[in-house]
């Protein structure tokens, strides 16, 4: 199991990072608009969390569905 990091908070004392994201939170994490967000939502292509009307997403979910969609460059084969 994961244990959120503590983060420095804006007077100096630590707090516990959130796990549950909002959808603009991510749509600046990973640089896609907001609608494109809600598009995958709806097509269920990246991982999210409802709670009630709300839609959240889970942060360690968010990076492993990032890794796993991350295509890595070939070798180039010298002659």
């Amino acid at each position: 199991m994961k244990v959120d990091k503590p983060v420095m908070g804006r007077l100096g004392e630590e707090k516990i990072a959130r796990r549950l994201l909002t959808i603009q939170e991510v749509a600046e994490y990973t640089g896609l608009s907001v609608h494109t967000l809600y598009t995958m939502v709806s097509q269920r292509r990246i991982p999210f969390v409802k709670v009630g009307r709300l839609t959240k997403f889970d942060r360690y979910l968010l990076d492993d569905w990032l890794a796993n969609h991350t295509v890595m460059p070939i070798a180039l084969k010298r002659a």
